[in-house]
């Protein structure tokens, strides 16, 4: 059996030896628009649960928009300059307009980097802000959330007449779903607030994971967040497996992301009869599989239909390896998965934990391999889990020991694919 991976830029091909009962999930999604640019003009001009943009510029002195930064596939560049037009439309010049690139903890977007979120012109042309989460000095302080975290946002976003976000809705680890306020938060605050919403309080919750909305506790929380920072306006889509439009969702940034996330977790959703023995998967491939940062969020949701004690195969280009100086740090310092849990349990947070604690919550429950080439092979010891350096490798040893016909899941793209077992 031949699969083609969603790896990099390029893809990855793989051959698999016979004598398994495979089972391709393959990312599930809506036709592409016809026409996409009609769609989001008309969702921007009769949005859901508000005025039309333009006429909610009027009056305003200055806007502000949060946009992804280039982990994240968003549209910007077909989304962004209608969403520009209608702005100047209503009467705010071009001067006072500002786009924060919503990096959270990541780093900061390149010359070159920008041109690819934005374009070209607008990256030369409009005030254009990296969000930098260490900088307190950066943001302001908005107050508590009612569960007591501290609101700390971009200045530069906050400070300005009309607060809009543009993204797109996938499903998230530990949000439920992307888009919407997770723009605003982690996206444009402090890592004082970062560090709270990433807490063991949240990460360890079992209803904060991929596909959950109304019981999560962390979704609940960074609406709070978004409501302090005066969400305004959102325009976020739903992209087809080949990362074209295929929904439109603009307005009030509650309903309208309410009625994105429903969209996106009925057509996603793939619903399997009994757990596997195993799953071979991805990190979707370039931009989400850069680091091995991001490269948990394939894990993670690989997770949910494996059976206890099962395996999961993830593979990731991850070209710029491990992550950022903190994530990398903490993989050599820890090599044991058990431990570092027992350690944070009632720590103070540290930078990009969240992501090593969601690893170890899986790795602790199931035999974790990895193909990672772009992650240096020191780092291979203290994974929780066996490394290999070619794919074939990782495949023998991924297969071996599992009994003949053992039901084995083939998650080509995988956190695209919203899986669940029965």
């Amino acid at each position: 059996m031949r699969v083609e991976l969603a790896f990099g830029k390029t893809g990855l091909p793989l051959d698999l030896p016979p004598g398994y009962d495979y089972q391709l999930l393959e990312a599930r999604s809506a036709q592409a628009l016809p026409d996409p640019v009609a769609a989001l003009e008309h969702a921007l001009d009769h949005p859901i649960g508000s005025l039309g943009l333009t006429a909610l510029a009027k009056g305003k002195r200055s806007a502000a928009i949060s946009v992804c930064d280039i982990t994240r596939p968003a549209p910007n560049r077909l989304t962004l300059p209608l969403v520009l037009k209608r702005l100047e439309a209503g009467g705010i010049p071009r001067a006072n307009i500002r786009i924060c690139i919503a990096t959270g903890l990541h780093r900061i977007a390149t010359a070159d980097e920008l041109d690819e979120i934005l374009g070209h012109e607008i990256a030369r042309t409009y005030d254009i802000v990296n969000h930098n989460a260490k900088t307190l000095s950066d943001h302001v302080y908005l107050g508590d959330t009612p569960s007591g975290t501290p609101v700390l946002i971009d200045r530069r976003f906050v400070e300005a007449d009309l607060h809009i976000t543009l993204g797109f809705i996938e499903p998230h680890l530990m949000l439920g779903f992307s888009g919407g306020r997770k723009l605003i938060a982690p996206g444009l605050a402090a890592q004082e607030t970062i560090k709270v919403i990433h807490s063991p309080k949240f990460m360890r919750d079992p209803r904060a994971v991929e596909g959950s909305v109304a019981d999560n506790p962390l979704h609940q929380e960074l609406l709070a967040v978004a409501r302090l920072a005066r969400h305004d306006f959102l325009l976020d889509v739903a992209l087809t497996r080949d990362r074209q439009v295929a929904r439109v969702f603009a307005g009030h940034p509650e309903q309208a992301h309410a009625e994105g996330m429903a969209f996106v977790a009925e057509v996603m959703l793939e619903k399997l009869p009994a757990p596997v023995d195993a799953v071979i998967t991805t990190c979707a491939g370039y931009p989400l599989d850069l680091t091995f940062y991001q490269a948990v969020k394939g894990i993670t949701a690989a997770a949910h239909i494996v059976k206890p004690g099962g395996r999961i195969l993830v593979c990731a280009a991850c070209d710029e390896g491990p992550g950022a100086p903190e994530f990398s740090k903490m993989l050599r310092e820890h090599p044991s998965d058990r431990e570092f849990l027992a350690r944070i349990k009632s720590a103070p947070v540290t930078v990009d934990q969240w992501q090593l604690e969601k690893l170890a919550l899986v790795s602790t429950r199931y035999d974790v391999f990895f193909y990672i080439p772009g992650v240096p092979a020191k780092y291979y010891p203290s994974l929780w889990g066996k490394a290999f350096p070619t794919l074939p490798e990782a495949v023998v040893a991924f297969l071996n020991g599992l009994p003949p016909g053992a039901k084995v899941a083939v998650i080509p793209e995988g956190p695209y694919v919203l899986a669940r077992a029965a």
